[in-house]
């Protein structure tokens, strides 16, 4: 099943682009409240849109995936976002990240090469 591999990498990125959006965007925003200037502030921002894009786009990769691979297969490999996400963490928000953590990461990794056996 390492046809499913190349999908779930894809909607792994995707999972993470969205999340890093997301924090970009919220960095920008003003704190909550409701007036129109939050709302204009949420909506006027284009990492909030963008994050939405990568959002919809995983939806509708996740909807090929769960139709043509085994739920059992396919649930697992998104831990895979993790993976990414700690990479995203590092490059995009200069985050320090313990070994701890990396073996966490291989441990992922390492489950996720057994599921796809």
């Amino acid at each position: 099943m390492w046809k499913l591999l190349p999908f779930s990498l894809v909607q792994c990125v995707l999972l993470s682009s969205g999340q890093v959006l997301l924090k970009f965007a919220l960095q920008k925003m003003l704190p909550f409240g409701w007036t129109r200037e939050f709302w204009m502030s949420l909506f006027g921002n284009w990492q909030f849109a963008a994050c939405g894009l990568c959002y919809g786009a995983a939806s509708l990769l996740w909807m090929y995936i769960l139709k043509n691979f085994p739920f059992s297969m396919a649930y697992p490999m998104i831990s895979l976002s993790y993976v990414i996400s700690m990479f995203a963490a590092i490059l995009f928000f200069h985050e320090t990240v313990p070994v701890y953590r990396w073996v966490g990461c291989i441990l992922i990794v390492c489950g996720c090469m057994l599921i796809l056996k």
